[in-house]
């Protein structure tokens, strides 16, 4: 159980590729809005899993990113350009490549702030709104 909720240091997290904090982000943001649903309402299973799909993809990533951008610090500036950027071994079926690489760049800020603890700066940015 001791690597659960260790917290990784920065410069470890930094090193990681872009790709691979994506990973852990699109993971941590799918936990956020299942978490967020469940306790909105009572739900059968399939909605549940319907809702969070739309929530939890490139275009609804991508759409959260626009929200959020404006909060960034310059590490989390400098984190989501190397994910947008990267180069992806996959490609989305249904989101254009512009909005797949913000969704990849968005992911890799939410993986970094997970693995170093920062749940608290996660939620701030999923529950940012559009001004």
């Amino acid at each position: 159980m001791g690597w659960f909720n260790e917290v990784m240091p920065a410069e470890k997290a930094r090193a990681l590729s872009p790709v691979t904090l994506a990973f852990v982000g699109d993971a941590a943001e799918s936990l956020f809005v299942r978490e967020r649903l469940v306790r909105s309402a009572d739900r059968k299973p399939g909605e549940l899993q319907k809702l969070a799909a739309e929530e939890v993809s490139a275009k609804g990533q991508a759409k959260r990113f626009a929200a959020a951008e404006k909060l960034f610090t310059e590490e989390e500036r400098s984190i989501f350009l190397r994910g947008r950027n990267a180069k992806k071994a996959t490609k989305s079926k249904h989101a254009t490549v512009a909005e797949y690489n913000l969704s990849t760049g968005f992911e890799a800020v939410l993986g970094f702030l997970y693995l170093t603890g920062q749940h608290a700066r996660i939620a701030q940015l999923l529950t940012a709104e559009d001004v």
